[in-house]
């Protein structure tokens, strides 16, 4: 019994599940998006389930324990109000990676859209709105983001916001140049030639193609929004009282350094591994889907 020449072909094809797991092998390959991919994990790992099973609560204060040092009760000591540290270390990472995860959405949520009417439309709308933004990227990302914080007021939602008012431009410009690529492309000027609506040719044709580098800068944008957050926290406009992002505790630990190093110490490592995490996963996103990067022609 003999093939067709067509099943020979159909089954020479490799199937959806063969290609994403050579897919998965090539990214593993990577070892700046593997380490960073692995770093990430384990912060969400840390947030969806370590918490649920630590003996003590972030808020539980033991007053017989004050600054305590690390024991098998408390692996890693105690604050100044007896409060578990690594019970706070971990709610610290569910709120900080909240703001980092919240303000890039919302910064992406905006600026895309933007970045993509003002690359279609061109002309002097294009021309005006990307003076704006230059503007707006002139300006100091951390002092903008401190500025907008201390007008909107203290708390994690306006640090929210202040982080993606800041993010945004960065969206739009990296869009608007996409857009300016792919908008003489041939399959968006027969979308144009049959009458196609505007918005059809923008998130049909156009955004598709365009949402590689996206994806790329908003994971980059996330280690941005994790460190900015924690200096705002820092300085005390960020989280406030008894919430525990990392930035509060290495404000109030390093207070007391001397008598209990891990409190500040715990939080400055996590933020230190969160923003090297999220870096190399946008680097190496940004070598997978550019295998020039990586030296393949």
């Amino acid at each position: 019994m003999t093939l067709a020449p067509e099943s020979l072909g159909r089954s020479s094809r490799p199937s959806r599940r063969q290609r994403l797991f050579r897919s998965m092998l090539d990214a593993l390959r990577n070892p700046l998006l593997a380490v960073g991919g692995f770093l990430v994990l384990i912060q969400l790992v840390a947030v969806l389930f370590v918490g649920h099973i630590l003996p003590f609560g972030p808020n539980t204060m033991d007053y017989n324990a004050l600054l305590g040092a690390p024991g098998a009760s408390h692996l890693l000591g105690t604050d100044e109000l007896g409060r578990d540290i690594l019970s706070r270390l971990v709610d610290g990472a569910r709120l900080s990676l909240s703001v980092g995860l919240g303000s890039v959405a919302m910064a992406a949520l905006i600026g895309v859209p933007l970045g993509l009417v003002a690359g279609y439309l061109g002309g002097a709308f294009d021309a005006i709105f990307m003076r704006l933004i230059d503007s707006i990227i002139a300006l100091p990302p951390l002092v903008l983001a401190l500025t907008i914080a201390a007008v909107l007021g203290t708390g994690l939602v306006n640090t929210t916001i202040a982080i993606a008012i800041v993010a945004i431009p960065a969206f739009t410009r990296l869009v608007r140049g996409q857009v300016l690529s792919l908008k003489t492309n041939d399959y968006v000027l027969a979308a144009e030639s049959l009458g196609a609506p505007t918005w059809l040719i923008l998130f049909r044709h156009i955004l598709p193609n365009a949402i590689n580098p996206v994806i790329v800068q908003a994971s980059l944008a996330i280690g941005f929004a994790i460190i900015t957050e924690s200096s705002l926290s820092f300085i005390g406009l960020g989280a406030q009282p008894p919430q525990s992002t990392w930035g509060s505790m290495v404000q109030v630990g390093f207070q007391y350094l001397e008598l209990q190093p891990f409190y500040a110490l715990a939080p400055a490592t996590m933020i230190f591994l969160a923003v090297l995490g999220f870096n190399m996963l946008g680097e190496g996103l940004r070598q997978q889907f550019d295998p020039a990067s990586r030296g393949i022609k």
